[in-house]
């Protein structure tokens, strides 16, 4: 049988024969963090990968400025990543439409304002708006997130194909409540969910309303949301705020 190789069950390291390509994005992709530097043991390990292999291909990175060496010797994600990324077209013209209406959101609540594309089953954050005194939380651009445990993924599951959806529903416990969100989002153009902070420090709850961006056709082009601590982030006032800001941004992509 041909296809993909995987990596090995009890090592992590991948078969024989995996293409260099993917073995190259395995490196780049073991990087977490915004300006996050890793040593060559830390790299190989993240990405699965022999330490030979590692320095190999990340020499070869960095040859066309997708990494970069630090004095001390650590990996760090190169500029030319970011140069190629910002032509993306569904993150970056999204983003530059939504831009405006996300710093009203931000003067006016003082909190996260993300915004979001679907990337299969997860959403990639494009862009993220925060306040100096806003609670720490652990989004970040470029990262990615379950469509499922979070308000902007529900967002984007909502507007999925049946089959992203019938899959993300299947591995949930509580699949009848993110039907009812997403019945919500459909009804109301917009959804609203309190529940634990995943971090240690700040709040103990965080809130976060989300809405779909779609087009003049109902094509899903991506997700806003406001994450803000407790159950305040969810008032009417805020769902209708965000809900207005998502229609602008429809109304803006369509002129």
């Amino acid at each position: 049988m041909s296809g993909t190789p995987v990596p090995n069950r009890h090592s992590g390291r991948p078969l024989h024969g995996e293409p260099i390509l993917e073995r190259a994005f395995r490196i780049l992709g073991a990087f977490t963090e915004t300006g996050e530097s890793l040593p060559l043991h830390r790299l190989a390990a993240r990405a699965g990968l022999p330490k030979s292999t590692t320095s190999r291909i990340a020499n070869q990175l960095m040859g066309v400025g997708a990494l970069e060496r630090l004095d001390d010797g650590e990996f760090i994600v190169g500029l030319q990543l970011l140069e190629i990324a910002s032509l993306a077209p569904r993150g970056h013209g999204l983003r530059a439409a939504a831009l405006p209406f996300m710093e009203d959101l931000h003067q006016v609540t003082r909190q996260h304002i993300l915004l979001a594309v679907r990337d299969g089953h997860e959403a990639v954050l494009v862009e993220r708006l925060s306040a100096r005194d806003a609670a720490a939380v652990k989004y970040r651009v470029g990262g990615r997130l379950p469509l499922t445990e979070t308000g902007i993924g529900i967002a984007l599951l909502t507007h999925a194909p049946d089959q992203v959806r019938d899959e993300a529903l299947s591995g949930v416990p509580d699949a009848s409540h993110l039907r009812r969100l997403m019945a919500t989002v459909r009804m109301e153009g917009v959804c609203a969910m309190t529940g634990p902070n995943p971090l240690r420090t700040g709040p103990t709850t965080m809130s976060t309303v989300a809405a779909p961006i779609l087009n003049h056709r109902g094509d899903l082009l991506g997700a806003l949301s406001i994450v803000a601590p407790d159950e305040g982030g969810t008032q009417a006032a805020v769902r209708i705020a965000l809900r207005t800001a998502s229609l602008a941004v429809s109304r803006t992509i369509g002129l």
